[in-house]
C-alpha cells in the first residue's frame, strides 16, 4: 500500500509507540461502574484543565456536542447556531432525532457570531414560537478554516445568554489548537459556556475519545443520557490513558502544526488558479478555492493523490487541508512540490 502524505484531517492521526505503552500499561476497572481508575483520572484532569466542577468521557465528539444538547434542552426547543457549524451539519441530523430541537442557523464570519445577532434571533415570549434555550458557539470553527473565536465576542455572548436566561454550549473539538495559539488558558474559554466539549483524537493524536464538562449536576444528567444513547463503556482505561498522555505530552507540540499550516498558506497563495488569504489561517486548518483553475476540488484531489497527497475536497471548489501529529514540515514541502506540478506558480 502507498504511503501517501494525509493531510484531509487531524482525525487521521495514529497514536505515538510511547503513547501505546501507556495504553498497554494503563490500570483498568469498570467504568459503568465507576471504577476505571485511569478513566477518573481523565475526568478530574479534563475537569480541571476547563474550571469546571465534573467532566464525563465519551466515545466521539458528535455524542459529545449532542449530549450536552440533550441535557441542556427539551423537545419542541429551539438552538441558536452558526450555520457552518459541526452539530448542524455533520451530526446525522441528531439534534431532530435524538433531542427533538429545532436549530436556527445564523450567518457568521467564518463561522464566528456576533451577540447582537445571537439577540436577534431570540424568540420573544409568544406560544406560536418555538421557546429559545441554548446557544451554540465552536471554538476553533471547522468550517471557518480554523477560525478563533475572540474572548471578547464569547464574553458578550455570554453575557447576553445570562440576561436572557438562556444556556451556552461550546463544541471546543479543537479548544487546545485556539488556546496554544492564542496563550489564552483553556479553562478563560469553559468559563464562558455551561458546558465544553473538547476532543482527544484530532491534533492530540489519541485514536479515540472526547470528554463534555460542566456543573456535576448537569454532568449527572450527561451520564444519564449518554447510557440511554449507548455510550457506557467498560475497562476503557485503555483508551483514556491515550487522553492523558495526548493532554501531557502533546498540546504544546500543537504549535508545530500551526506552522505547518500558515508555510502551506504562504506558498500556495503563489500558486495558478488557487485563491487562499493566508491571515485566515489561524491554527491547522487551511482552506483554498480553486475555481480559478478550470478544476473543480475532486479534480484537484484526485490529481494530488496520484502524487501521493491526500486533500479533502470541501465542496465544488473549495479543498480543506489540515495539519496534525503525523505530517512533518518535510512532509509540508513534499505536499508543496506535488501542488507545484499540479498548478504551476503563477507569472510574476
Amino acid at each position: 500500500m502507498k504511503d501517501f502524505i494525509d493531510l484531509r484531517s487531524d482525525t487521521l492521526t495514529r497514536p505515538t509507540p510511547t503513547m501505546r505503552k501507556a495504553m498497554a500499561e494503563a490500570e483498568v476497572g469498570d467504568d459503568v461502574y465507576g471504577e476505571d481508575p485511569t478513566v477518573n483520572a481523565l475526568q478530574e484532569k479534563v475537569a480541571n484543565l476547563l474550571g469546571k466542577e465534573a467532566a464525563l468521557f465519551v466515545p466521539s465528539g458528535t455524542m459529545a456536542n449532542q449530549l450536552s444538547i440533550k441535557s441542556h434542552t427539551q423537545p419542541g426547543d429551539e438552538v441558536i447556531i452558526e450555520i457552518t457549524s459541526h452539530p448542524y451539519n455533520f451530526e446525522g441530523g441528531a439534534g431532530a432525532a435524538l433531542s427533538g430541537i429545532q436549530f436556527q442557523c445564523l450567518k457568521g464570519s467564518r463561522g464566528i457570531l456576533d451577540a447582537s445577532q445571537i439577540e436577534e434571533g431570540i424568540r420573544p415570549a409568544d406560544h406560536h414560537f418555538a421557546v429559545t434555550r441554548l446557544i451554540c458557539l465552536e471554538n476553533t470553527h471547522n468550517r471557518g478554516g480554523g477560525s478563533i473565536y475572540p474572548l471578547e465576542k464569547m464574553t458578550e455572548i455570554y453575557r447576553l445568554a445570562k440576561s436572557r436566561d438562556l444556556f451556552v454550549h461550546l463544541d471546543g473539538a479543537r479548544l487546545w489548537n485556539a488556546s496554544v495559539a492564542t496563550g489564552i488558558k483553556p479553562q478563560e474559554y469553559a468559563q464562558l459556556a455551561d458546558s465544553v466539549s473538547v476532543c482527544l483524537s484530532k491534533g492530540l493524536g489519541a485514536p479515540i475519545g472526547s470528554l463534555v464538562a460542566g456543573s456535576k449536576g448537569f454532568i449527572d444528567r450527561v451520564h444519564r443520557f449518554r447510557k440511554m444513547f449507548g455510550g457506557g463503556m467498560r475497562q476503557v482505561g485503555i483508551i483514556a490513558a491515550a487522553g492523558i498522555y495526548a493532554l501531557d505530552h502533546h498540546v504544546e507540540r500543537l504549535r508545530e502544526d500551526h506552522q505547518n499550516a500558515k508555510s502551506l498558506a504562504m506558498t500556495l497563495k503563489e500558486f495558478k488558479g488557487v485563491s487562499i488569504d493566508p491571515k485566515h489561517v489561524e491554527t491547522n486548518i487551511v482552506i483554498l478555492d480553486v475555481a480559478n483553475s478550470g478544476m473543480t476540488a475532486a479534480q484537484v484531489a484526485e490529481a494530488m493523490k496520484k502524487e501521493g497527497i491526500l486533500i479533502h475536497a470541501f465542496g465544488k471548489t473549495q479543498i480543506r487541508m489540515v495539519t496534525h501529529l503525523d505530517v512533518t514540515a518535510e512532509k509540508i514541502e513534499e505536499a508543496l512540490r506535488a501542488f507545484h506540478k499540479v498548478f504551476g506558480k503563477k507569472e510574476s
